[in-house]
């Protein structure tokens, strides 16, 4: 018995799958093999035969295409003055925001908050999640003095 790969990239098993269509095996033959080495979970037979039968047609590679996703809405433009608002004061909330920015939803301003510029809430107020080293310095400075 084989040893069983554990969560193989799915590169790797798409590989596998022109692999062995190239050796004219079907569908049903391949889907068994993947399953024997990577595990029943590894990739289900309808999967397994959308990958045969897109090989088969005009598939040459096995990468993602690119993507016609949505445009992000978040720019390095709209995060400047995102900060910029919240420098202006400190005490707002995402509702205050959204009246400021239209263009932009709650969700978008949150990430905007949270993940880009680093903010958490802390109380009433929002301040910078990690402390800088002047920060800290500061913090030792007046802990000698008391």
């Amino acid at each position: 018995m084989f040893k069983i790969i554990e969560s193989p990239a799915p590169c790797e098993v798409w590989s596998v799958i022109r692999f062995l269509l190239t050796r004219n095996l079907f569908a049903a033959h391949i889907h068994r093999q993947i399953c024997e080495v990577y595990g029943a979970t590894a990739m289900c037979d309808g999967k397994v035969r959308k990958w045969v039968r897109d090989f088969k047609a005009v598939r040459d590679n096995f990468h993602d295409d690119s993507r016609s996703c949505r445009p992000s809405v978040i720019t390095d433009a709209m995060v400047a003055s995102v900060e910029a608002k919240i420098l202006e004061n400190r005490r707002f909330t995402l509702s205050t925001l959204s009246d400021d920015f239209p263009e932009a939803s709650r969700s978008v301003l949150y990430k905007i908050v949270s993940e880009k510029l680093n903010f958490k809430k802390l109380c009433s107020r929002w301040v910078p999640e990690l402390l800088t080293e002047d920060h800290r310095n500061k913090i030792f400075e007046c802990s000698l003095n008391f």
